[in-house]
This record gives structure tokens, C-alpha cells and sequence, in this order.
């Protein structure tokens, strides 16, 4: 109590002096700035006090926030959170051991709109080259033959040439043939009458045949010159021009040609695609993978239209499950009436298996939906009444009074909230936000 009477005095009579001072000397106020460091450094010493620090948090200090990196960027939804007594009272927090039963074989899978590969054209640069120009952009539709990009290269001026050249041979080629064939008829004529030696008539004949041969190697030469000028889109003239031309009718899915670059042979520059149809694919999980079969429609549902349940046809099922995820591609073709459906699009798939499948049966509430995919939450008690709950991605299936079966990702004697999940999601969530 001692050092803090003293330091209590010297804080009094700083504020004192600089309140009545309006311009303090540079030694007076380098003695007061002494005098409160070391007040200061006596309070932090004092027992049950600290100074308050304004320096930035550091990197060590960014990565133990919930759901950040040590660069200041979100981690995504965190593992695992934490919720006191009064936390879980306040939200009516309840959970229990499941048992195993048995559920209608429905599930519902999620899936993803793609482009329809078979009506798709990706444009590439066939040669190094600088993008002149770029005409159409995303979204806009185009009909077959439609120049959508022209660049300019060196190989493309050369291939011109090329034809060029090969257009002149094939001219001199045939004007010499035909010179020799009227020259092999006037030996022939000649020989006849006995007016030149059979000499002169045999060497007409190799004349004429010499020069058939030479007009067929120059059209081959024009024919290869051209097949060339035709992989590098180049036209007729000899200033290297490029032009890509739409191949399908569609519409322009994506470009990144941007006019002035240059480009390496082969980079991408476009997508064409025709979104009269579209692909729905499906990363099944193994256990269910005796619920698809090729032929057989598929009912879905988009966010866009929540009210609208939606047909597909299964066209293809992967020969292999993949390695890491252990799920099984499975893709339908779906017809997009009117261009409602765009590709990108997350949806819902409902899958039929028939027959009754094992599964957990929940209370709807049970089952929240964090980032587009479908929890439960784990509960583990701890100290003080409160508890820790571990998120859990689960496959559902079908629905009935207000219960909801739960295929995959969870088994019996699991303890899983039943009431009060949607408090547990919005910690999860509050976890997950930026400090």
C-alpha cells in the first residue's frame, strides 16, 4: 500500500501540473514523461493490475483465433466448439445415444450442374501468337461459323506462304505437263509419218510422263501447305492472321483471351457450349452405390427454384470409386427448358433404392446445413455443466413425421443433438467469423 500511495501521488500531481501548463518546456516534460514510464511500470508490478497494450496482435496471435490463419484468411467452418451451461440452457441444448433402424431407401445426395462435354467446344490458341481482337463475351450467343477471336503469329504468316508457293508450283507444274502432252501427240503424229526417228517419240513419251509425275507432287504440296493453314485457322492472306470461328451454336460459357497478349500455343482462350442440356454429376458415396443404374431418372431440386422438383437421365456410372473421397461418378443429362438451369448450380438429388436401407432415424431440427452441406453435432460433456460438440457431415434420406433418416455418417451409441441444434449451428457459425 505503500508504493501505491507514492505512485498515486506522483499521477496526481503529473495531471496537475499538465492541466495547469499549457506549454511545458522540453526538460520539464521529459522529467514528467520519466516520472509516469515508471509509475506506470510500478502499477504493472502491483499485484491484481496490468497495462493495457495497443500494438497489433501478431501472427502467433492470428492463427489461434477460431477459424483464421496466421495471414489473416478464414479456415472454413471450425471442428469443434464449445458451449457453457447457460449457453446450452438458454438454446435448450439436448442430446442423446441413437440406435439404428431402418428407413425407406431414399437419400438425398448432393450434385452439381456441369456443362454437357458432348455439346461443348473449348477454343485454343493453335499457334504462339498475339490476340488481336476478341468479339463476342460471356453470355453471348453465337451460331456456327461466327469469328469470335482473331491473333496474329509468325507461323500462321508462314503457313500463308506456304499455300502460296504451293499455288504458284502447281500452276507452273500443270502448264508444263500440258506442254508435254501436246508435244507426246505431235511425236505421235510425226512417227506416223515417218518425219522423226522413234528416238524423238520415246523421249516425248518420259517428257510427258516426268511432267504428269511433277503436277502430282505440286498438288500434294498444296494440299499439305493448305491442311496446315487449316489447323492454324489461317486464312488466304500473308499477314499471319488467325480466325476462330464458332464450331457449334451456344452460347459463350467463359473466355480469358484478353486483346494485346500473347499466347502460347494451346492456351485456353474460350468456351462454347450448348446449354440446351447440361450434366448432373454426382459424387455417390459407396454405400449407395446399388441406388443408381444407367437409364434410370433421377428427381433433383436448385435452390433457385426451391418449389420445383426436377428430372434427369442417368447416361453414365464410373467403373471406379476414387481413392482419397470414396465416392462413385455418376452423371445425367438433363433438358434445360427455356435456359432456367445454369451450369454451376448446386442441387439436391433424391435417389430411390427400393427397399428398406439401414439408418438413424433424427428429428428434422437434428440436421443443420452449414456451407451447402448437411451436419449433426456430436456432444461430449464437460466441466461446469457446459459441453463440447464435434460437427459431423451426414447423408440423409427420406422424411416422415418430422423425422428424417440419416444414411451415412453416423452410427448407433453415437450421442448426437436432438433439440436445440440450430443454437449449436449459430456458435459454429459465430466461430467461424473473423475475430
Amino acid at each position: 500500500m505503500k508504493n501505491f500511495s507514492k505512485t498515486f501521488a506522483a499521477l496526481a500531481t503529473l495531471a496537475l501540473f499538465n492541466s495547469g501548463c499549457n506549454k511545458p518546456d522540453a526538460k520539464t516534460s521529459a522529467g514528467q514523461q520519466d516520472r509516469a514510464a515508471k509509475a506506470t511500470a510500478e502499477m504493472a508490478n502491483m499485484p491484481g493490475m496490468k497495462t493495457e497494450s495497443t500494438s497489433t496482435p501478431g501472427a502467433a496471435d492470428i492463427a489461434n483465433m477460431p477459424g483464421m490463419k496466421a495471414d489473416g484468411t478464414s479456415t472454413g467452418l471450425a471442428e469443434k466448439i464449445t458451449m457453457s451451461a447457460a449457453q446450452i440452457e438458454h438454446g435448450g441444448v439436448k442430446w442423446k445415444p441413437v440406435a439404428m433402424g431402418s428407413a425407406l431407401g431414399i437419400a438425398i445426395v448432393p450434385g452439381e450442374l456441369i456443362p454437357n462435354e458432348d455439346k461443348t467446344v473449348h477454343l485454343s490458341a493453335p499457334a504462339r501468337a498475339r490476340i488481336l481482337k476478341v468479339m463476342v463475351r460471356p453470355g453471348d450467343r453465337v451460331s456456327v461459323g461466327d469469328a469470335l477471336i482473331t491473333l496474329q503469329s509468325a507461323e500462321a504468316g508462314m503457313a500463308q506462304s506456304d499455300v502460296s508457293k504451293a499455288v504458284a508450283e502447281v500452276e507452273a507444274r500443270r502448264s508444263e505437263a500440258q506442254y508435254a502432252a501436246s508435244a507426246r501427240a505431235r511425236a505421235e503424229r510425226l512417227l506416223a509419218l515417218k518425219a522423226i526417228p522413234r528416238q524423238d517419240y520415246e523421249r516425248a513419251i518420259a517428257d510427258d510422263e516426268r511432267a504428269r509425275a511433277a503436277a502430282k507432287q505440286a498438288e500434294s504440296e498444296l494440299q499439305r501447305a493448305r491442311t496446315t493453314a487449316n489447323e492454324l485457322s489461317a486464312g488466304v492472306g500473308a499477314n499471319g492472321e488467325i480466325v476462330l470461328r464458332a464450331s457449334i451454336a451456344g452460347v459463350v460459357l467463359s473466355r480469358t483471351a484478353v486483346p494485346g497478349t500473347v499466347v502460347e500455343a494451346g492456351s485456353p482462350l474460350m468456351v462454347v457450349t450448348d446449354a440446351s442440356s447440361l450434366w448432373l454429376s454426382i459424387n455417390a458415396p459407396e454405400t449407395m452405390i446399388a441406388m443408381f443404374h444407367r437409364g434410370a431418372p433421377l428427381r433433383f431440386t436448385v435452390p433457385a427454384y426451391p418449389g420445383d422438383t426436377l428430372t434427369a437421365n442417368t447416361e453414365s456410372i464410373g467403373v471406379g470409386l476414387d481413392e482419397q473421397t470414396r465416392t462413385l461418378n455418376v452423371r445425367a443429362r438433363v433438358l434445360n427448358r427455356g435456359n432456367r438451369l445454369k451450369s454451376e448450380m448446386l442441387a439436391s438429388v433424391i435417389v430411390a433404392g427400393g427397399a428398406n436401407v439401414p439408418a438413424v432415424l433424427l428429428p428434422d431440427d437434428a440436421v443443420q446445413s452449414l456451407q451447402g452441406k448437411q451436419y449433426v453435432f456430436i456432444a461430449q460433456t464437460a466441466e461446469k455443466g457446459g459441453a463440447q460438440f464435434t460437427r459431423r457431415e451426414v447423408t440423409v434420406g427420406s422424411r416422415n413425421g418430422g423425422m428424417i433418416a440419416v444414411l451415412h455418417g453416423i452410427n448407433a451409441g453415437d450421442v448426437v443433438v436432438t433439440a436445440g441444434a440450430f443454437a449449436v449451428k449459430a456458435v459454429f457459425q459465430k466461430a467461424t467469423m473473423p475475430k
